[in-house]
């Protein structure tokens, strides 16, 4: 399973970030592998209309989940056309590593 996770910095033990379409880094994990990978958010810099740029970054990686702390109904539009899961970070999620190791447990909320 492949997740994307909003990020403040490039790295695992990062804090997350919570707002999604303007994130400056979006963590990618592999499930399978255990693998992580830091990827620059190109919708971070722009003028209008980040979250839809930053929703088809995310669709464009192959990701199953993506986990922040909210969505804009034009990202989740977007997310729900392309069958991507969205999941809010819970209170207690305060870095990457844990948005993913809390998602595998079924510990976050689903965001319908």
């Amino acid at each position: 399973m492949i997740l994307l996770i909003s990020a403040q910095q490039p790295e695992s033990q990062s804090p997350i970030n919570k707002r999604f379409g303007r994130t400056e880094w979006l963590m990618k994990y592999d499930s399978e592998t255990a693998q992580w990978q830091s990827l620059a958010n190109p919708g971070s810099q722009r003028s209008g209309g980040a979250g839809v740029a930053a929703a088809q970054f995310v669709i464009d990686q192959k990701a199953d989940v993506v986990i922040s702390g909210a969505f804009g109904p034009n990202a989740a539009g977007a997310f729900r056309a392309a069958n991507i899961t969205m999941s809010l970070f819970s209170k207690e999620v305060k870095t990457v590593q844990q948005a993913a190791e809390y998602f595998l447990q079924d510990k976050l909320e689903i965001f319908e």
